[in-house]
């Protein structure tokens, strides 16, 4: 089932997740539906925040990037804890779901490893490196509460101030579902 994806400005997005067991209710389903979700909206990576669940979930598929070391590259992460971020920071434009239409250049750090738990609930350490870091950085981020707008400029952000304002009132079009906070 495809889910709404809640846009900028809705409070989910700006709070921090909480863990779940294994015993979630429906969280095998909820893992299908994300992907789904997902792969609708032509992403590589979703948050349940997104979806507007404050949950520390993620999934990512970085198959559908034109890059090699992605191919292939697909994940449920539940719980996980960054253990540390290494690496020269590097620059990228990204973007994100529930931010429709704007990319900006983010720099992230090129290796980070993470403690967590794949879709059977078995916990893992791993570091990754490189697209993969960076697509986990940006998810890991939505259950912390933090956007990829706020690793821009504040300069940047004023300049967006009028598009992140029509993200929030919904006065976007979109070819996947959205929720959207309609306050300003």
């Amino acid at each position: 089932m495809i889910l709404p994806i809640v846009g900028y400005g809705h409070q989910v997005l700006r709070s921090k997740a909480v863990e779940i067991g294994a015993d979630y209710p429906g969280l095998s389903e909820l893992i299908e539906n994300m992907f789904e979700t997902m792969y609708n909206a032509q992403g590589v990576g979703l948050a349940a925040p997104q979806i507007n669940l404050p949950i520390r979930l993620f999934v990512v598929d970085g198959t559908p990037m034109d890059d090699e070391e992605m191919q292939g590259f697909k994940r449920v992460f539940i719980n996980a804890k960054k253990l540390e971020e290494n690496g020269k920071p590097w620059g990228f434009e990204e973007g994100c779901l529930s931010i429709p239409d704007i990319r900006e250049m983010v720099r992230r750090r090129s290796d980070i490893t993470l403690n967590y738990f794949d879709e059977n609930f078995e916990e893992k350490t791993e570091t990754f490196s490189g697209m993969k870091a960076r697509v986990i950085q940006h998810e890991y981020d939505h259950t912390e509460g933090i956007l990829f707008m706020d690793h821009i400029s504040h300069l940047r952000r004023s300049i967006l101030k009028p598009r992140l304002q029509k993200i929030i009132r919904g006065d976007i079009e979109v070819e996947y579902p959205m929720k959207f906070n309609r306050k300003v």
